[in-house]
């Protein structure tokens, strides 16, 4: 008596979930937690402090694409950053000597692999020659069509290329095909919802055909400010239109911490999440709580200011973000508040080991001028007859690189006030010392110069340049 034999059918196969190619040179946004781009709050110590308590990607701050054209790349010797210079358009301060602008600073060794270059343009030709200055030293250019700022919106960028989706459209495959296809790097862009969702998905319907990488989606509309909610009904939407596509979607928009953000791509499917204000007043953020949650304001502003004096940050920056970290109740908010310099800032706060680094880069910055306290030294007998400063604590200036009298006055100034010597001398502050020698040019190729474009309505049929010579400084960082 034959048997049946009773078959099974085959489970059917997973769907393939199409991927864009990751360019070799670019970074795969999925499964990252990262410090969203903003102005003056993304600038060098701000993404090194991000980074170094857990972010996985930082945008630099929106960088208008006339500011960085015909900017020069340098090598710092002193710290080792990579730093993109020009020349002030307006000729500088009245009498004061006319001094090259930092752009834009980069930190090679601590941001390779995880810098986005976020660019400020309304112009395909312009968005071209912009990224060609910065493509060999960041890992993907991201184009802003978020910042409903006036200072973005009123030249046709940031919100306003929402309402010109050609436009948009065209930047972005020209910076693909121009920028990301040689230099194999990423093109990202990072938009606003628009009020109505058949809009919103029309939009991104065109974005993610343009070769794109990946698309961030901040859930709020352009008239909506950061203290109104955010609005996340539209985001299965995009999320299901861009992974059709094969592109990353990242969301941001009121994500506060690394496990709030991991909690949120679980529940709505995004492959990113992207913290912005938290980051500004504590970037421990970026830790889970099992590594330790939010850490305490002193020791965020601690490893802040280490990477503000190592990256040689202007002042007025780093004091921006300190106001931000120190809580305005303590008293520590009004003193470096009203600081001048980073010796003050660094005694009033009684980061000690850090007075030495602080008054070099006082003097650097020619803020010596401004110290409250001059640096003293304590003078003790000795028994040979001479006078030496006494020493309390280990010196912790690297050995390799030889001290300025002006490091070695504020170090032994400190370290006799906490010996409790004798008689203090003043001394009159010390001109200014040179800073570790001259700045040396990378041999890198440079961006070739061409002749000035228009900034206007891009001409289609016009070949794309590479520089534009006579433009035009906006720094929005």
């Amino acid at each position: 008596m034959a048997t049946l034999a009773t078959t099974t059918a085959p489970a059917p196969a997973p769907a393939v979930v199409p991927r864009v190619p990751i360019p070799v040179k670019g970074v795969d946004y999925r499964n990252k937690i990262v410090l969203a781009p903003m102005v003056r709050s993304g600038e060098l110590p701000s993404r090194l402090l991000a980074l170094k308590y857990g972010a996985d990607l930082v945008w630099g701050p929106e960088t208008i694409d006339r500011s960085m054209i015909g900017a020069e790349r340098r090598v710092n010797p002193r710290n080792g950053t990579i730093e993109f210079t020009r020349m002030p358009s307006n000729g500088g301060r009245p009498n004061k000597p006319v001094k090259e602008s930092v752009i834009y600073r980069i930190n090679p060794a601590r941001e390779k692999g995880r810098l986005i270059f976020q660019l400020g343009t309304a112009n395909p030709r312009l968005a071209v020659a912009a990224a060609r200055v910065v493509a060999d030293d960041v890992s993907g250019i991201d184009v802003n069509s978020g910042c409903p700022k006036p200072f973005s919106t009123s030249g046709g960028m940031g919100a306003a290329l929402l309402r010109t989706p050609d436009l948009l459209v065209f930047i972005l495959e020209t910076l693909v095909k121009e920028v990301g296809e040689p230099y194999q790097i990423g093109i990202s862009v990072k938009i606003r919802i628009l009020s109505k969702p058949e809009e919103t998905e029309a939009l991104v319907s065109r974005l993610v055909k343009t070769g794109i990488t990946g698309l961030t989606v901040h859930c709020r509309t352009t008239p909506m400010r950061p203290r109104e909610a955010a609005i996340r009904d539209q985001l299965p939407m995009i999320v299901r239109i861009c992974h059709d596509a094969g592109v990353a979607c990242v969301m941001n928009g009121d994500v506060t911490s690394r496990d709030q953000g991991l909690a949120l791509m679980e529940e709505y499917g995004v492959d990113g999440a992207m913290i912005a204000t938290s980051a500004e007043t504590n970037s421990s953020c970026f830790r889970t709580k099992e590594d330790g949650g939010l850490a305490p304001w002193r020791e965020v502003v601690y490893e802040y200011l280490c990477f503000c004096i190592e990256s040689e940050n202007r002042l007025g920056n780093t004091k921006y973000l300190l106001n931000m970290l120190i809580p305005g109740k303590d008293k520590e908010f009004k003193d470096t508040k009203l600081s001048k310099t980073y010796l003050d800032i660094c005694r009033g706060l009684k980061f000690d080991d850090l007075l030495p680094a602080a008054a070099r880069l006082d003097q650097l910055l020619g803020l010596d001028d401004k110290w409250e306290v001059a640096p003293h030294v304590t003078y003790l007998p000795t028994p040979s007859g001479l006078h030496t400063p006494t020493q309390s604590e280990p010196d912790t200036t690297p050995q390799s690189e030889p001290k300025s009298k002006a490091v070695q006055n504020a170090m032994e100034s400190e370290t006799a006030r906490a010996a409790g010597g004798g008689a203090v001398r003043t001394k009159t502050p010390l001109p200014t010392v040179h800073g570790g020698g001259p700045i040396r040019r990378s041999s890198a190729p440079q961006p070739a110069k061409v002749t000035q474009v228009d900034a206007e309505q891009p001409a289609v049929e016009a070949p794309i340049l590479a520089a534009e010579t006579e433009a035009p400084s906006q720094v929005t960082a």
